[in-house]
């Protein structure tokens, strides 16, 4: 979620923090989450690491002109927050072996190392030419990209254009239940729409026009999604804001989030 002047310094200094492993979070989450439907156990011996990825964005000058002037980049919005959480969590709940987050960009040759990488507010992403072709093999190999955290239809062009340089061949495709993914883990009857923090303080779950959340995906030539994509949600808050005591009534949301992102890198680690 972009910093909008909600996010008073005020605000920010009034903010109670209580660290992931602490007894609050770990009982509230714990009454909120659903219990795992698959034992964590039986991930021993897998390995993964948060691994966000640094872009280009669009110029800020002439037409291309996109995005609004706010504090972040955008590529490193909700860190370290999210990828720490997330990554305690899933340490947690399960047997796999969870590395401590990293940021790479796609021309890093550690790229190559690590199963799952992550873009945020992919609407503001402008892959450079020489970027293309690395993240097409990337994929066909075998890695999974998760997208997450952009709404609407505008903000929905603007990545798909990108999405059309690496795969103009494959198309976008819904991925709801009953597919595997929501069922890998945790159960879940439905994709989630978890709202920024910001929608949530403004009493709803949607922002700039993208009413209904989505699940969707590129599939590989095996029809497995090699691209996870989150749309008219906002995953990456739901984990950044579950340590902030004073932000109780979004425990929900948080727990949605865990459990919607734990299915996703499971998923991507088993398929």
């Amino acid at each position: 979620m972009r910093r909008r002047a909600i996010f008073t310094t005020a605000v920010i200094l009034g903010l109670v923090w209580i660290a992931g492993d602490r007894a609050w979070l770990a009982g509230a989450l714990a009454e909120a989450a659903q219990v795992p439907v698959v034992d964590g156990s039986k991930f021993a011996g897998l390995k993964w690491t948060f691994v966000r990825i640094k872009y280009g964005t669009y110029d800020n000058e002439g037409s291309q002109a996109s995005r609004l002037q706010y504090w972040d980049e955008p590529w490193a919005i909700d860190a370290p927050a999210a990828e720490q959480n997330l990554s305690r969590r899933i340490k947690s709940v399960t047997a796999i072996d969870v590395g401590d987050p990293i940021v790479l960009t796609l021309e890093d040759p550690k790229l190559w190392e690590n199963p799952w990488i992550y873009i945020v507010e992919p609407s503001n992403l402008v892959l450079k030419d020489t970027e293309v072709p690395i993240l097409r093999e990337f994929l066909l190999r075998g890695g999974t990209l998760t997208f997450d955290d952009f709404h609407g239809p505008y903000e929905w062009e603007l990545f798909d254009k990108q999405m059309k340089r690496v795969f103009p061949d494959r198309e976008i495709v819904e991925i709801a239940p009953p597919h595997p993914i929501y069922s890998c883990f945790y159960r879940l009857d439905k994709y989630p729409q978890i709202p920024g923090l910001g929608s949530f303080l403004m009493g709803r779950t949607w922002e700039k026009g993208g009413f209904t959340a989505h699940l969707r995906g590129i599939l590989d030539d095996k029809g497995r999604p090699m691209v996870l994509i989150n749309w008219n949600t906002d995953m990456g808050d739901g984990v950044e804001w579950s340590n902030a005591a004073e932000y109780q009534g979004y425990l929900k949301w948080t727990a949605q989030a865990y459990q919607m992102l734990i299915n996703e890198v499971i998923y991507s680690l088993t398929h």
